[in-house]
């Protein structure tokens, strides 16, 4: 079974499958929302077609620790998903993220038009290898 994570946003959702092993992350895409439904209804369907156990999502924590509206927000997604998928929920911190897959992608000299496209999907990447990291050994 492998484990998905989501960088959940108010316009995209970046999406990220670990290997079977539970070794690698891997970036899958930037899925641009729709309604609550249907974005529920797709990573529900996501879940089942990549065989999914665990659900993996970013918790925007603010820098002094604090949980704010993002984060409220993206818990009240997650519990929702939860519920429609049957799958637990883990959260995990995503404080500089972002930023580290800006870094990186400037680094690539990924253009400013294609690293928009792309920065989700990575930031997904980076919060799955993360939790990888620390939970799987």
């Amino acid at each position: 079974m492998r484990k998905m994570a989501l960088d959940y946003g108010e316009v995209r959702i970046g999406i990220a499958f670990s290997d079977i092993m539970n070794i690698i992350a891997n970036g899958y895409e930037t899925y641009t929302r729709q309604n609550l439904d249907k974005d529920l209804e797709y990573l529900s369907n996501l879940c089942k077609e990549k065989e999914v156990d665990t659900i993996v999502v970013g918790l925007p924590v603010n820098m002094d620790g604090t949980e704010g509206d993002r984060a409220v927000k993206t818990r009240e997604f997650a519990e929702k998903l939860s519920s429609v998928s049957g799958l637990p929920i883990k959260f995990l911190d995503e404080r500089l993220t972002s930023v580290s897959a800006e870094k990186m992608l400037i680094e690539a000299s990924v253009r400013r038009e294609k690293r928009k496209q792309v920065i989700d999907k990575i930031s997904a990447t980076i919060i799955l290898q993360n939790y990888l990291d620390i939970y799987s050994k």
